[in-house]
C-alpha cells in the first residue's frame, strides 16, 4: 500500500498520481493478481502479493544503508530470485541498476564500475571472488550485498546480506522516481576497447515493455521460463519485465544448459522461452531431447543472431506445435527494435522483419535517404524506448544521434515488402553464443604481444557458436608467434567469450589502395579457405 509520505506528496505534486515507472507496474500487477505465482527459482516460491511487499522492504533496507535516489548500484550474478528483487527494489527507491557481464573479468569489471561511479556492488558466492577483486583496483565500491541464489544460500563474510535487507519494516522514503528518472544504465561494447554505458529511464523502458506485449505476444498466462542472464538486456527487458507487467509466471534459472533446460520446461510445464540460436541448438543436439518433453511449449523466441535456415526448418519439423518469434535491436533501444513473426520464419528467412509497435526504422545511405529494396544502408531509428545517451561520453552520444536518428550501426538491405535483413555490421560487432564482441577490443589486446604486426579479428559461421571469434594475424619479421601462445595471452586478458576461438596466421592482410583494412574481403577468403571448420570451444 502507497505509504503516507506518498500520498502527502501526491497531493501536493498531481504528477504522481499519473507517474509509471517500474516500481509501480510491479504494484500494480500485485493488486489485480495479488495470489498469483509470480516469482518461482529453485525453493523459492512467490506470489505477486509476495513479492511485491519483498521489493518494498528491500527497498527500505537499501535506503538504510545509505542508497539515494540517483545512486548507481553496480550487480554482478546470475539469475536468481534475489537478482529479479534487487531490479524491481532499486527501481522502487528510484537508484540506477547497472548490470555487468559476469563473464568479464576483475580489471573489466573495475572499469565499468568506475565509470559509473558505483558505490554499492551486488553479487553472489560464484562471483564474490571477481567482486572483490574488482573493487580494489581504483574504484568508489564501499560496500557490497550477497545475493542468494539457486545453489548457495550462505551469505559471504563482510557483505550486506539480502535476506536481513529484505526483512526491513521501516517505511520507503520519498515519493519515488519520476517516470523521466534513470532507470538503468547498461554497458554495451562497441568499436571502441572501451564499453559504454547506455542511460534508460522509466519510461522508456516501459515503451519497450508495450511493444513486446504487442508485438512477442507476452501474456498473462504464460508460464515463461528466464534461463539467458538477467544482466543483458535481452532476458532482462524484452523478456521478465514485460511478463511481470502483465502478470505471468516467471521460472528464474541460473545457467542455460541444455538438460537442466529440457527438465525445467518438462517440469513446469513451460510454454514461453527464449534463447540465442546457439542455445536452440545445443537444445536440438542433446540425447535427452524429445517432442514429448517440450509438449507445452508454445511460444519460442530467439535474437543475438541468425538463425540458421536448417536449423529453423529442424525446429518447425520436431517441435511443429511452437511458434518463433525472431527479435532484433541493440542496447540502446532497451533493446526491442524490429521483429519476424511467426508467420514469417521461412517465407522470409534470415530476415530480422518490421519496425514493432512504438519504433520506427529505416535503412539509409550516407546522406540519410532511404535505399532502395535489395541496397545496403544502415539501420536507423526513432523510437521512446531509446536510450538518453551514453553515460560521461557526449563525443559518443551526438555521433550516434546523428541527424535526428539513433545509428545502430548495422548494414542491412531491405525488400519491397519492408522487411529487413541484417548483412553486416558497421561497427564490425561479433555476435557469439549471445554476446557482443568488439573485434577492436580483442585486436588491441593482441597486439600487446610483441611478435605481432598486424591483427584483424572477425566472426566467422560456426556450427556452435553461430559466428567464431577468430583472429588473423601478421608476425613480425624475425620473430615467432603459435596460436596457442596468442589463446594463453586473450584467455588473461579478455572475458572467455571474447578470446578467438581460432587463430590464422597470413603474410598479410587484404587492404584498399589507401590501405584500409578490408574486413569483408578476409572474411569471404577464410570462408574459402575453411578457417571456421574447426573452432577452440
Amino acid at each position: 500500500m502507497p505509504s503516507d509520505l506518498t500520498n502527502r506528496a501526491a497531493a501536493m505534486n498531481p504528477s504522481l498520481s499519473r507517474r509509471q515507472t517500474l516500481g509501480d507496474i510491479l504494484r500494480r500487477t500485485a493488486q489485480r493478481l495479488p495470489h498469483k505465482t509470480a516469482i518461482v527459482c529453485g525453493n523459492t516460491r512467490w506470489s505477486y502479493a509476495e513479492f511485491d511487499a519483498l521489493v518494498s522492504r528491500l527497498a527500505a533496507g537499501l535506503a538504510l544503508q545509505g542508497i539515494a535516489p540517483g545512486d548507481n548500484v553496480a550487480l554482478l550474478a546470475r539469475n536468481s530470485h534475489a537478482f529479479a528483487a534487487m531490479r524491481f527494489a532499486l527501481a522502487r527507491l528510484g537508484a540506477v541498476l547497472v548490470p555487468i557481464n559476469f563473464m568479464l573479468k576483475a580489471d573489466e569489471v573495475a572499469f565499468i564500475l568506475r565509470h559509473a561511479g558505483a558505490r554499492t556492488l551486488a553479487t553472489d558466492a560464484e562471483f564474490a571472488p571477481v567482486a572483490r577483486q574488482a573493487a580494489t583496483l581504483q574504484t568508489q565500491v564501499r560496500q557490497f550485498i550477497w545475493l542468494p541464489s539457486e545453489e548457495s544460500t550462505e551469505p559471504a563474510q563482510g557483505m550486506l546480506d539480502f535476506n536481513t535487507l529484505a526483512r526491513c519494516d521501516a517505511p520507503l522514503p520519498g515519493p519515488g522516481p519520476d517516470s523521466t528518472d534513470l532507470a538503468q544504465i547498461v554497458y554495451t561494447s562497441g568499436t571502441e576497447s572501451s564499453p559504454k554505458g547506455a542511460m534508460l529511464t522509466h519510461d522508456a523502458v516501459l515503451w519497450q515493455y508495450v511493444s513486446c506485449v504487442m508485438d512477442a505476444a507476452i501474456a498473462r498466462d504464460d508460464l515463461m521460463l528466464h534461463a539467458l542472464p538477467l544482466y543483458h538486456c535481452a532476458q532482462l527487458d524484452v523478456f521478465f519485465g514485460p511478463a511481470i507487467y502483465v502478470g505471468a509466471t516467471n521460472i528464474i534459472t541460473g545457467r542455460p544448459v541444455a538438460e537442466r533446460l529440457l527438465d525445467l520446461i518438462e517440469t513446469h510445464r513451460i510454454t514461453s522461452f527464449f534463447a540465442p540460436p546457439t542455445v536452440w541448438i545445443a537444445l536440438l543436439r542433446s540425447p535427452q531431447f524429445s517432442e514429448a518433453r517440450l509438449a507445452s511449449l508454445a511460444k519460442g523466441y530467439y535474437g543475438a543472431s541468425i538463425m540458421p535456415v536448417e536449423v529453423l526448418k529442424e525446429l518447425a519439423q520436431r517441435l511443429p506445435r511452437v511458434q518463433l518469434w525472431n527479435l532484433y535491436g541493440q542496447t540502446e533501444i532497451a533493446p526491442l527494435a524490429t521483429m519476424l513473426g511467426p508467420e514469417d520464419q521461412l517465407r522470409k528467412p534470415g530476415s530480422c522483419g518490421r519496425a514493432v509497435t512504438n519504433v520506427e526504422t529505416r535503412v539509409v545511405d550516407d546522406q540519410m535517404r532511404d535505399v532502395a529494396p535489395g541496397e545496403v544502408g544502415e539501420i536507423v531509428h526513432r523510437s521512446p524506448h531509446l536510450m538518453l545517451g551514453y553515460f560521461h561520453d557526449e563525443e559518443r552520444t551526438r555521433a550516434a544521434f546523428e541527424g535526428g536518428w539513433f545509428h545502430s550501426g548495422d548494414l542491412a538491405t531491405v525488400d519491397a515488402e519492408g522487411y529487413i535483413t541484417v548483412v553486416d555490421r558497421k561497427k564490425d560487432m561479433i555476435k557469439t553464443g549471445g554476446e557482443n564482441v568488439a573485434s577492436r577490443e580483442v585486436e588491441e589486446s593482441i597486439y600487446r604481444l610483441p611478435q605481432v604486426s598486424e591483427v584483424a579479428v572477425v566472426g566467422l559461421p560456426d556450427a556452435r557458436w553461430v559466428e567464431a571469434v577468430t583472429a588473423v594475424v601478421v608476425v613480425k619479421a624475425g620473430h615467432t608467434l603459435n596460436e596457442a601462445e596468442v589463446l594463453a595471452h586473450c584467455s588473461t586478458h579478455l572475458a572467455g567469450f571474447k578470446c578467438p576461438k581460432r587463430v590464422v596466421f597470413v603474410d598479410a592482410l587484404p587492404k584498399n589502395p589507401s590501405g584500409k583494412l578490408l574486413k569483408r574481403q578476409l572474411r569471404l577468403e577464410l570462408n574459402e579457405a575453411g578457417a571456421s571448420s574447426a573452432t577452440h570451444n
